[in-house]
């Protein structure tokens, strides 16, 4: 008794200091940076010297039109991706779990393949589609005298929205397959009994059955959206109009490592850290709402 105390001991210790060593500590790091900034000292001959600023950073940050508009284009991008990627996700569950449905096996790989792909791989392989002069898809709307500039103003928020859907609606489908998949048969053959036609069981029934499962991915894809990086990094290189702190994500990258500002990256990463567990404290409520309804 005494030893397997002693053991669950010991590996409650180690998962402790796991914690600390990969969450608390470079929070805590993250939390000194920010209340610091440093200066060149001298003529800039001097080297530079850190110098105490408190909450300074943070004014910098909240008062930066450019952090602050990052927020507006992640604001935008949430309210066509997230209906997008998770009702799309959603209906192709509901297809592939339907009594028509043929080569289930098959469908499931096919959709899922593009979440093998990594982020920037898959942000390449679209840049590479919506380059003029280079893409196939350009090519066909010429030919079929249609033009689209997937780099303008307005179409570059599509194009972003276009990869992320890309790359998770499938991952997402196979969840809410799984979770379509443990739904009790019985309670879809009562449905049939009662005369409920397949587009009955699939929004009466079926939908229901795994709201918490709708409820976790809405969060998940919330508290993702927030952290987009990769697609507008590299699609800024061509899109004029998507300047280098296009999302918040990338303000942090452009103040730590093109301004070597680290106190104004740490705040900022800070702030969003803030806004993140903000968005999931209001998706979870609703969501729980939504599931006790």
């Amino acid at each position: 008794m005494v030893g397997r105390f002693g053991r669950c001991l010991g590996l409650l210790g180690r998962r402790v200091l796991l914690f600390t060593l990969v969450t608390v500590a470079p929070i805590g790091y993250a939390g000194y940076l920010s209340l610091f900034h440093d200066e060149q000292s001298g003529l800039g001959f001097g080297g530079t010297r850190r110098v105490f600023r408190g909450f300074g950073n943070y004014a910098t940050a909240l008062t930066d039109p450019l952090f602050l508009a990052s927020f507006r284009h992640i604001a935008l991008y949430c309210l066509l991706y997230v209906p997008l990627m998770v009702g799309g996700a959603l209906l192709l569950a509901l297809l592939l779990d339907s009594a028509l449905a043929r080569a289930r096996r098959f469908f499931q790989i096919a959709f899922y393949l593009p979440h093998a792909v990594p982020g920037l791989i898959a942000a390449m392989l679209w840049l590479y589609l919506y380059t003029p002069g280079l893409s196939p898809v350009l090519s066909a709307l010429d030919t079929a005298g249609l033009s689209w500039n997937f780099f303008g103003r307005d179409e570059a928020l599509l194009s972003v929205v276009n990869i992320s859907a890309w790359q998770w609606m499938g991952y997402n489908m196979i969840i809410f397959f799984a979770g379509l998949q443990a739904v009790p048969r019985e309670t879809l053959e009562a449905a049939a009994l009662d005369g409920a036609g397949g587009l009955r069981t699939a929004f009466q029934v079926k939908v229901p059955a795994i709201r918490p499962t709708l409820v976790l991915t809405v969060l998940f894809t919330c508290v993702g959206a927030v952290q987009l990086f990769d697609a507008p990094q590299l699609l800024q290189l061509r899109a004029t109009e998507m300047g280098e702190s296009w999302s918040p994500t990338m303000y942090i990258f452009s103040a730590a490592f093109k301004g070597h500002d680290y106190g104004l990256a740490a705040a900022s990463a800070l702030l969003l850290a803030l806004v993140a567990g903000a968005a999931s404290y209001v998706v979870t409520a609703l969501g729980n709402r939504w599931r006790s309804a």
